[in-house]
C-alpha cells in the first residue's frame, strides 16, 4: 500500500493518497492540503482515482474537493448525515458500507463528536484515517459546527477507534501520523479516560462560564486542548485551551 499526504501551511490538514499499488487505484481522503503535488504523484505513479472520501464537511478538509472531482470524474463521498452540510456530495456513505478500489477495502466507522457525521476510513484493516476525532497526542474538539456531544466524542476514541489492533497505523487529519498503540499508552485524553490519570479539578471560565479543568495537554497546532466540566449541569467539553480563563 501507498501513503502518501500534502498538508496546508494555514490550517495544518492533511489530504491522504492511499493506493494499492503503482499502476493501481486509488483514493483520495480529505482535500484540505495542497492539491498539486497529489496530482503530480497520481501522473508519475500512473494510479485510477476512483474515490474522495471525506471525513467531515468542515472547509479545512473538503477546500480542493471540485480539484480531484474534475480531474478524475471520482464521486466524492461523505456521511450521509451531513449530506447538506456539505452542499456538493456525489455519494453518500454509513457504518456498515465498503468502498473497493482495486486491492483497498475501505470501512467507514461512524465517529461523531466533532461533527454529526465524522468519518474515519478504515483500509485493508492495517491503517486508519481518522479524521478531527484523533490526532498524535491529542483529541477533537466538541464545539465545532456541527458538533455533537463530549459523550459520542468518548465512545468513538474508546469504543471505536482503541478497539483496533495496537499495530493500527493512524493517519490524522492534522499534522503527524502515530499508531492506535502509541495513542493508547502515550495519549493524555485516552489515559485519563482509561483511569491511568486522574482529572484535575483547577477552578476556571470557558467561554465565559465557570467550570471546573480537567485535563489541559498540548495539541497539534502549538496551543492546547482542554477536557472541561462546566458548573452548570455538569456539562463536559473538549474545547480549544485558548478559551480559557485563570484567576
Amino acid at each position: 500500500m501507498i501513503i502518501e499526504k500534502t498538508m496546508s501551511d494555514g490550517w495544518l490538514s492533511n489530504t491522504w493518497l492511499v493506493a494499492d499499488r503503482e499502476r493501481g487505484n486509488a483514493v483520495i481522503i480529505d482535500t484540505g492540503g495542497p492539491s498539486e503535488p497529489i496530482l503530480e504523484r497520481i501522473r508519475d505513479l500512473r494510479l485510477t482515482v476512483t474515490h474522495v472520501l471525506c471525513t467531515h464537511h468542515h472547509i479545512d478538509h473538503v477546500a480542493n474537493s471540485e480539484d480531484y472531482r474534475s480531474a478524475f470524474g471520482c464521486p466524492v463521498c461523505g456521511h450521509e448525515s451531513e449530506w447538506e452540510m456539505f452542499g456538493d456530495l456525489d455519494q453518500k456513505l454509513g457504518e456498515g458500507d465498503e468502498i473497493v478500489s482495486g486491492d483497498l477495502h475501505i470501512r467507514p466507522l461512524h465517529v461523531p463528536g466533532h461533527t454529526v457525521g465524522q468519518l474515519a476510513y478504515l483500509v485493508n484493516d492495517e491503517a486508519v484515517f481518522t479524521g478531527d476525532t484523533l490526532f498524535k497526542g491529542s483529541i477533537g474538539g466538541t464545539r465545532a459546527p456541527g458538533h455533537t456531544t463530549f459523550e459520542d466524542l468518548h465512545v468513538s476514541l474508546m469504543d471505536k477507534l482503541m478497539a483496533l489492533p495496537k499495530e493500527t497505523e493512524v493517519y490524522p487529519g492534522h499534522m503527524d501520523a502515530t499508531t492506535i498503540g502509541a495513542e493508547w499508552e502515550e495519549n493524555p485524553f485516552i489515559r485519563t479516560f482509561r483511569g491511568l490519570e486522574r482529572p484535575g479539578a483547577e477552578r476556571i471560565r470557558a467561554f465565559d462560564r465557570p467550570a471546573r479543568l480537567l485535563l489541559e495537554a498540548p495539541d497539534y497546532d502549538g496551543g492546547t486542548k482542554a477536557w472541561v466540566r462546566f458548573d452548570e449541569g455538569g456539562k463536559l467539553d473538549v474545547i480549544p485551551g485558548s478559551r480559557i480563563e485563570r484567576g
